[in-house]
């Protein structure tokens, strides 16, 4: 593979090139070398890249590894490199997996937690089948924290306005960032398919064809690269934070599951007649059940939880139903061959490796131990209860409990991952918040 590289990276001019891994939050970590020193270099990096949270504040673990902050090996997917389109210099990016000495997988690497999951599947003779679709926001700049976001200005000089869902003239506003967007998609070998704006102010998704899951989250993980850049160049920002804007709906990265059979390639979700399977049923029993503990994955961070809010675009709970926006778990209309479940609890701001595994790892826990679905909600799922932790902090508590999802993530990862989450909960709890200032400064 190194020869073939090599000729690529010659035949693209490529001066230099970014090794970059996912870490917990998604966020590409990584180094930069020279074009023509990187296949001759041995590829490291700390360890303790995967206890540090988004805030820069590490995780607390009881693991020498940490303290002593051994080196890792990176191992290039050459599959995965590409262009960096907007780098000033040829650049090139390529995804990397870790390794400790002896070339042993990091478990709790994202990128591994997903291919031990597939593996399960794999071992079953199942492939499942995952199309993602992306929601994130562009506002103006905000270069002052405490500010409150503010819609974008587009091509007629006025503010974007809020519930302009599929409108075609709202997507025109801003079409040198989407057509920038899109250029940088191509040069990337993202397939971003299709693209419409959300009911949000500013508000846009973009869908993906369904495909190899691992691929898939490779897809998203560079894609929110190229949004947040392809912004920039037009002097906007591209944010996929789950609850960018009071009053305004949340942003999701909603995930369309099917299962397969390897050999087949029959839909199992399916039965001859065309009626649900009872593996679907269980599919859906797994992530009923399994979902409300594996929230953390799902909803990362403080503001994740503002997300689920009633009557405002996002679940409330783990309800299902055919062709209802109103559930968690929604099964579109489809022939049987494309027969499948869309999770609609992501935000956009999960870890697109970490957010796909857990969701199968749910189903994959329903289908091997034959859980059964409730009954599908035909009204609205708002007019039940809601059903998920309200903050992170109880979230945290009901993953750090599940067995069975520490059994199949693995539990290092749980440990890992819930320590960075702690630590990060403990640096957005010492923040005095302008509600705070507002309603007690002067009246209690």
């Amino acid at each position: 593979m190194s020869s073939d590289t090599e000729k690529w990276l010659v035949e693209h001019r490529i001066d230099e090139v970014e090794a970059i891994v996912p870490d917990f939050a998604g966020v590409a970590r990584g180094k930069f070398f020279p074009a023509s020193k990187f296949l001759k270099h041995n590829l490291r990096i700390p360890e303790s890249i995967f206890i540090q949270g988004i805030t820069g504040d590490y995780g607390e673990v009881d693991d020498d590894r940490f303290e002593v902050d051994r080196d890792l090996l990176l191992m290039p997917d050459f599959n995965t490199m590409r262009k960096v389109p907007w780098a000033t210099e040829p650049t090139a990016s390529v995804i990397v997996d870790c390794y400790r000495q002896g070339m042993e997988p990091l478990a709790h690497a994202p990128r591994h937690v997903l291919k031990r999951i597939l593996q399960l599947y794999a071992e079953r003779g199942w492939k499942p089948i995952i199309a993602p679709e992306v929601e994130f926001y562009l506002v103006q700049q905000n270069k002052d924290p405490d500010y409150p976001l503010e819609a974008p200005i587009g091509r007629a000089g006025r503010k974007e306005g809020a519930g302009r869902s599929y409108s075609i003239d709202a997507v025109n506003e801003f079409d040198p960032i989407i057509e920038s967007i899109y250029d940088y998609c191509e040069a990337m070998e993202v397939d971003a398919d299709s693209l419409s704006h959300e009911d949000g102010a500013g508000q846009l998704e973009v869908n993906f064809l369904h495909g190899d899951p691992l691929e898939l989250a490779d897809q998203v993980f560079l894609f929110k690269r190229i949004a947040r850049e392809a912004a920039l160049k037009h002097g906007v920002y591209a944010t996929f934070m789950a609850k960018p804007m009071e009053g305004e709906p949340g942003s999701a990265l909603h995930l369309h599951q099917s299962v397969i059979d390897a050999k087949t390639g029959q839909n199992l979700f399916a039965m001859p007649d065309g009626s649900d399977s009872p593996m679907f049923r269980s599919f859906i029993g797994g992530l009923q059940r399994y979902v409300p503990e594996a929230l953390i994955i799902f909803g990362p961070y403080v503001n994740s939880y503002r997300r689920f809010t009633r009557y405002l675009a996002a679940p409330i709970n783990v309800h299902w139903g055919y062709d209802n926006r109103t559930v968690g778990l929604r099964v579109p209309n489809a022939d049987p061959e494309n027969r499948r479940v869309e999770n609609r609890i992501p935000g956009a701001d999960v870890n697109p490796y970490l957010a796909i595994a857990t969701s199968l790892a749910c189903g994959y826990i329903g289908m091997t131990e034959g859980l059964s679905a409730s009954e599908p909600t035909t009204g609205s799922a708002y007019r039940s209860e809601q059903a998920f932790a309200r903050e992170l902090f109880d979230a945290l508590d009901l993953m750090e409990a599940c067995v069975p999802l520490h059994d199949l993530l693995g539990h290092a990862f749980v440990e890992l991952y819930c320590a960075v989450k702690r630590a990060e909960y403990e640096t957005y709890f010492q923040v005095i918040s302008p509600w705070e200032r507002e309603h007690l400064l002067l009246n209690v």
